[in-house]
């Protein structure tokens, strides 16, 4: 069963490898994972609300809502029955009276232990399971962040941010690639209302990948009709996200705050609640319940799909599918410590996955 879901995750990982310079409408698909586990349990709907050094990731212009001390953010969260383990740090830091913040964050996505079978089979058609090696599949994403107050007028707050990113790929040691993007961001905040919009890639951003096989595996990959990639270029098209975010004071000890996050892709007609070409819409909404500021329950929907009802049948009604989530979080003096808990599949075929995440404030003061 585990080389079944080695095999199933290699592939999706070698799929941009063998193609030309064109647009993928899953390309980089490693940076929508998510990033802490109080997003992923909102069903990812942090666009707006997001206030820590997460911001990075979600939405680079609420870098602004980190104030006076720096915040670092960590998390780590194992996929696939352990096979793959993702791994995302950031630190944001306030600058110039608060008025701006910089920021940093890494991530990598890998499966170790991947099987090499190219040479499984001899020449005579025996079989010498000897000749199996393994490998790793590993994505990197350097986001580079910076953050400017553009309007402070009493209860209306505007910022604007930007990230820099630069990606890194590698299967083992048959293919690399660099890649190079920018995203662009704005935030307003009035009272308990926020809301947001980001866009990624918003140059475009590419990967150009090389391959570095050896002849005795380009002699195999020939006999065995396969293509031998020498070079391509995989492009990623721009993503809008409009995102609403409202907290609700219920009394003095208890908070509610939902927000709706709306994502606009313009590569063509995908699964999505709103399908459509070129643009298609992917609505994901979370709600936080917060107790005196101190303990925090979430849940959240995302990832609506149309999908078979029952594909060992020749039933071919389809029906819609999503991706529940669920989550708490608690925190003590200068500590956040976050759980999620999410399904990355569906109902019918659940991927169960444990996602803590650490937040730090940087202070000594434990009142700040």
């Amino acid at each position: 069963m585990k080389s079944t879901k080695q095999l199933f995750i290699t592939l999706l990982f070698m799929i941009p490898l063998w193609t030309t310079a064109q647009f993928r409408k899953y390309s980089n698909e490693f940076l929508n994972i998510g990033a802490g586990a109080r997003g992923l349990a909102m069903g990812s709907a942090q666009a707006a609300s997001v206030d820590d050094a997460t911001a990075g990731y979600w939405n680079p212009a609420a870098l602004t809502l980190v104030k006076d001390h720096p915040t670092i953010s960590l998390m780590h969260a194992s996929y696939f029955s352990n096979i793959g383990n993702y791994e995302f740090a950031s630190i944001a830091i306030p600058v110039d009276d608060n008025r701006r913040t910089i920021g940093f964050s890494i991530l990598r996505f890998a499966v170790d232990d991947i099987p090499n079978t190219l040479f499984l089979v001899e020449p005579d058609g025996s079989i010498d399971y000897n000749n199996i090696s393994t490998f790793s599949s590993a994505d990197y994403a350097f986001l580079f962040s910076f953050a400017q107050k553009i309007k402070d007028d009493g209860d209306f707050k505007m910022s604007f941010g930007a990230n820099a990113k630069v990606i890194y790929r590698k299967v083992g040691h048959f293919a690399n690639a660099w890649g190079f993007g920018l995203d662009a961001a704005l935030h307003m905040q009035k009272g308990n209302w926020s809301a947001a919009a980001v866009v990624k890639d918003i140059t475009t951003t590419f990967n150009a990948w090389s391959f570095h096989f050896t002849d005795k595996e380009k002699q195999v990959l020939y006999l065995t009709k396969n293509d031998i990639p020498v070079k391509s270029t995989e492009l990623t098209s721009p993503r809008l996200t409009l995102a609403s975010s409202y907290k609700i004071p219920v009394s003095k000890s208890l908070s509610l705050l939902a927000e709706a996050d709306f994502d606009f892709t313009f590569d063509g007609q995908r699964n999505t609640l709103i399908s459509g070409n070129p643009v298609s819409v992917a609505p994901h909404a979370g709600i936080e319940a917060g107790i005196k500021d101190v303990f925090f329950i979430r849940a959240g929907i995302t990832n609506f799909q149309r999908a078979l009802k029952d594909a060992d049948t020749t039933n071919q009604q389809k029906v819609w599918i999503y991706q529940p989530s669920l989550g708490a979080g608690f925190k003590f003096g200068n500590v956040n410590i976050d759980y999620a808990f999410t399904n990355l599949a569906n109902q019918s075929h659940p991927l169960y996955t444990h996602v803590f995440s650490l937040k730090i404030l940087m202070s000594g003061d434990k009142n700040n």
